[in-house]
């Protein structure tokens, strides 16, 4: 285990919020810097999730074949370890989320393949010894960032991606009776031709004309909630939304009421925010602008206010050795970003900081807040090992209203 003091990115940032009596308040923002700590540098999965897996009230990192116990990342077996080459291929373990899939009160592993291979839940052994109990959700689930999203609004996290068999885009209902494993298939689309092909770049969940009823994104275009989200084949709108991407968040970006679209860029340069507008006739057009290009295959992306301003800033990094170092810039350093947003007027920015230059995440960024002390944390898993990288408190920065 490999521990690095203090990474410093400075970051001031303040922001002008209204009250309720119509007074402007300074909300402050904090200065972010972290300290790295890899729980592993050998090629396990390439993601990384978070739970308190032994109820000791510590937050632990589960990644691939293996759970870290906090606070010393001790390493306990899950499932039967294997050997992955960097060079020569991947892992079985593409992305990892923890959730209490059979309401038990401890929280599993959902642990996701290569795209279009079966998907599986580890179910918790409670504290007792050997390898957990490993169950299936669906038998083939494909796109090469499927998410847990709440689809149908019961508070339990489900499934969406695509089943690239039967031609399908997909979400998988999670169990919602205590101590039921079962996944129910729902189908948002049959048509084969949209992002059906198991390794699809790009997926996100969220409502993209302000009726307030949740769509699904791809990079072609998005499906129309009804607001019944088990009612089949949704309606699709075309739209051209950038390259191979991962991770698609829905949320205003400039302040103008209409909700745009942020993301990066799976295997080449690139992270963008697409803007939501009208044309003249009041049809729905979409404008591409770049946040930034200095490295490449930025395969993940999250959302978190990591300075504590109250905007959602971006957080990504280069997922290391993608393909094996054919991508562009796919031999370059495994960097770890975070990116500052801020609206200025009705334009966004986005100042970057680095947060590292060995690690980089995988297919997904976790961010939590690991030690309870009120600041979110991130946690990845890569070619590169698993990493956490704690954020230290930082001083306030006072402004002027």
């Amino acid at each position: 285990m490999e521990c690095i003091p203090k990474l410093l990115i400075g970051s001031m940032l303040l922001v002008l919020v209204t009250q309720s009596d119509g007074q402007a308040q300074v909300k402050k923002a904090h200065e972010v810097s972290f300290t790295k700590t890899s729980l592993t540098r050998d090629f396990i999965a390439e993601g990384a999730a978070v739970g308190d897996v032994n109820k000791d009230g510590k937050k632990d990192v589960l990644a691939g074949a293996f759970w870290f116990e906090a606070p010393n990342w001790t390493p306990h077996e899950l499932a039967e370890p294997k050997e992955f080459k960097k060079m020569e291929g991947y892992s079985d373990s593409f992305l990892d989320f923890a959730m209490d899939v059979n309401q038990d009160g401890w929280v599993d592993l959902v642990r996701i393949d290569w795209p279009g291979k079966a998907a599986a839940w580890h179910e918790n052994p409670k504290n007792k010894p050997g390898h957990w109990t490993m169950h299936p959700i669906h038998e083939h689930l494909g796109n090469e960032s499927p998410m847990l999203v709440d689809i149908d609004g019961d508070g339990r996290l489900d499934i969406l991606g695509n089943d690239p068999t039967a031609k399908q885009v997909i979400w998988l209902r999670a169990p919602k009776k205590k101590g039921d494993t079962e996944w129910t298939k729902y189908v948002i689309s049959s048509d084969e031709n949209l992002g059906t092909h198991q390794y699809t770049h790009g997926i996100g969940y969220g409502d993209i004309n302000g009726d307030g009823k949740k769509d699904v994104v791809i990079k072609s275009g998005w499906w129309e909630g009804s607001g019944d989200p088990k009612k089949e084949n949704w309606k699709f709108h075309p739209a051209n939304l950038g390259q191979d991407c991962a991770q698609m968040y829905i949320l205003d970006l400039n302040g103008d009421g209409l909700n745009d679209i942020v993301s990066s860029s799976a295997h080449n340069y690139g992270i963008w925010w697409h803007e939501q507008g009208r044309d003249a006739n009041g049809k729905e057009i979409w404008q591409e602008h770049e946040i930034y290009k200095a490295f490449s295959q930025t395969h993940s992306l999250a959302l978190a206010d990591l300075d504590g301003d109250g905007d959602l800033d971006l957080v990504t990094g280069k997922r290391h050795l993608a393909h094996q170092g054919k991508d562009p810039g796919g031999l370059d350093p495994a960097l770890m970003y975070w990116f500052e947003y801020k609206l200025d007027g009705k334009d966004p920015t986005w100042t970057p900081h680095e947060i590292d230059n060995d690690s980089g995440s995988g297919l997904h960024v976790t961010v939590e807040d690991m030690n309870r002390d009120g600041l979110p944390d991130i946690v990845t898993g890569n070619k590169r090992g698993v990493h956490v990288f704690i954020q230290q408190k930082g001083k306030t920065v006072p402004g002027k209203p």
